[in-house]
């Protein structure tokens, strides 16, 4: 395959891996709110091909999604592509600039305080019409729901990236689904790292948990 065919390839065979994700590992955390770990591909086909490639997977899997899984709609898909690109994007744009453990931490840790930043303004003007709340009680819960629960889910997110960037990409070398020079630089992805991101998710799974009254 020619560099774009292989491309084009890739980014399709990560837009339904996203898709496979959301549709299927959707887990229940507070009120109507669910996880889903789509972002982790999309951040990874950012990390790859930078950030307007990792926009236009969150506008295809945000269509996929609204026309098969999701109840809540226009307003659902125009959800997911906020909150989506703004960690997606912001985490892929940071860790172009400098490919190296530390860019890709400093942008992933910029996407979730971006994408929780997003997603409060976004819930307070337009969580009233789908929830069907006044928006007095939807100020309420800004702090004590939709604040923790961006934070978890762009956490997860951000230590699912740790975790299966370079053994995704490995794959995709191996199987010849990217040029063998792509992303070539050290992330020295060293055992402190991991450890911090099995923690996170660890914490994350804790915190779900409590939401949900189990603990």
């Amino acid at each position: 395959m020619n560099n774009q065919t292989r491309k084009l390839t890739t980014v399709s065979m990560l837009c339904a891996l996203a898709f496979l994700m959301a549709a299927v590992f959707r887990i229940p955390v507070v009120l109507f709110l669910r996880y889903d770990p789509k972002d982790i591909v999309i951040v990874i086909t950012g990390f790859l091909f930078g950030p307007p490639i990792a926009a236009l997977t969150t506008l295809i899997v945000s269509l996929a999604q609204m026309l098969t899984v999701s109840g809540t709609g226009f307003l659902g898909f125009v959800m997911n592509v906020l909150s989506s690109c703004a960690f997606a994007c912001t985490a892929s744009f940071l860790y172009i600039k400098k490919r190296r453990l530390s860019g890709a931490v400093t942008g992933l840790v910029c996407g979730v305080v971006c994408q929780t930043a997003v997603m409060l303004l976004w819930n307070y003007l337009i969580a009233p019409i789908y929830m069907g709340y006044s928006r007095e009680m939807v100020s309420r819960l800004l702090l004590p729901v939709f604040l923790p629960f961006n934070l978890i889910k762009g956490s997860l997110n951000a230590a699912g990236v740790i975790l299966l960037y370079k053994p995704l990409l490995s794959v995709l070398r191996h199987t010849d689904w990217i040029d063998s020079s792509s992303d070539t630089q050290k992330h020295n992805l060293y055992l402190p790292a991991l450890f911090i991101a099995i923690n996170v998710i660890l914490l994350c799974i804790f915190s779900i948990l409590y939401f949900n009254g189990r603990v």
